[in-house]
């Protein structure tokens, strides 16, 4: 499904706030402590992605803050705590949570993890890898079905950063992303940091995986900060830790990316060392000058 299609859907019929299109746009994710500097700004060409687990509760200031950006701005719910790929049913409680989310803030794109993160009565603060075989893979289908029932729109699916892979896989990461996206018509989340981060790890060509990527089927794309550190082995170890500006080589490889696709709605994701607002927006407002560039280039095509 296109990314024209995926950024106009919407969950219901009667909208109690406006309507905005992303197609073309960059963003970030939102923090509390930027409120008022974003609304002093006033209302900006760009939109704020959220994470779907902080605002569960009922109300308070966590959904009075979210009201507030979402009144002038589209924003982008993303999950994190899902646990699509684990081997138990989905959580009905977090499901039933999240589609109320999904029908009280009518965001223009849905997204979770490919990932688990749940056992039993364990619940992780980590988001861990799972094999890539025929059986995970129906497991995977039957849990995306589920939460693209409840919401009743499609679901962007996104690939994960990994550091470890395990031997009883039967296929490539990108095959099971893409049987995935066939079997449930779902839309993949393309975080690129994380290609990055894995490729490191693994030792694998970012722009293979990227090549074989199904990217036909991606309505949004991430870009994130990493933190390198070192293995036992003393051999490059990079780290998903979204808590630093976006790397050179992550840049080189979106800009391919966009270069071929076409501009998609794009986040920029900073989660720990907070910076100020000025810094987070000049990110996205870089992440945008790269979707402008190519937008215009396809639009002088087109002519």
């Amino acid at each position: 499904m296109s990314a024209a299609v995926l950024s106009g859907l919407h969950a219901t019929e009667a909208h109690r706030f406006p309507v905005f299109r992303v197609r073309d746009l960059a963003g970030s994710s939102f923090k509390h402590e930027h409120l008022p500097a974003i609304l002093d700004d006033g209302r900006q060409r760009g939109f704020f992605e959220v994470h779907a687990e902080n605002y569960m509760g009922a109300g308070g200031p966590p959904h009075r803050a979210l009201e507030a950006v979402r009144r002038d701005h589209p924003i982008s719910l993303h999950g994190v705590c899902m646990s699509i790929g684990g081997p138990e049913p989905l959580d009905r409680t977090h499901l039933a949570r999240f589609r109320a989310l999904v029908e009280r803030y009518e965001p223009a794109l849905v997204s979770e993890h490919l990932a688990w993160s749940t056992h039993q009565t364990t619940y992780f603060n980590d988001l861990l890898p799972l094999p890539y075989t025929d059986a995970t893979l129906g497991r995977v289908c039957d849990h995306v079905n589920q939460v693209q029932d409840a919401i009743r729109r499609p679901l962007l699916l996104e690939n994960p950063s990994t550091y470890l892979s395990f031997s009883e896989s039967t296929m490539a990461e990108t095959e099971f992303i893409r049987r995935i996206a066939e079997h449930t018509g779902c839309g993949l989340l393309l975080d690129i940091n994380n290609v990055f981060v894995s490729a490191t790890n693994h030792r694998f060509s970012a722009l293979d995986y990227l090549s074989d990527f199904p990217l036909d089927r991606v309505g949004e794309i991430h870009l994130a900060g990493h933190a390198e550190q070192t293995d036992d082995e003393g051999d490059l170890l990079l780290i998903d830790s979204h808590d630093g500006p976006v790397a050179d080589a992550v840049w080189k490889l979106y800009e391919l990316i966009i270069a071929r696709c076409g501009p998609i709605p794009t986040v920029i994701e900073w989660d720990s060392n907070i910076p100020g607002w000025p810094v987070l927006r000049a990110e996205a407002a870089a992440a945008q000058a790269i979707l402008d560039r190519y937008k215009r280039d396809t639009r002088d095509a087109a002519a």
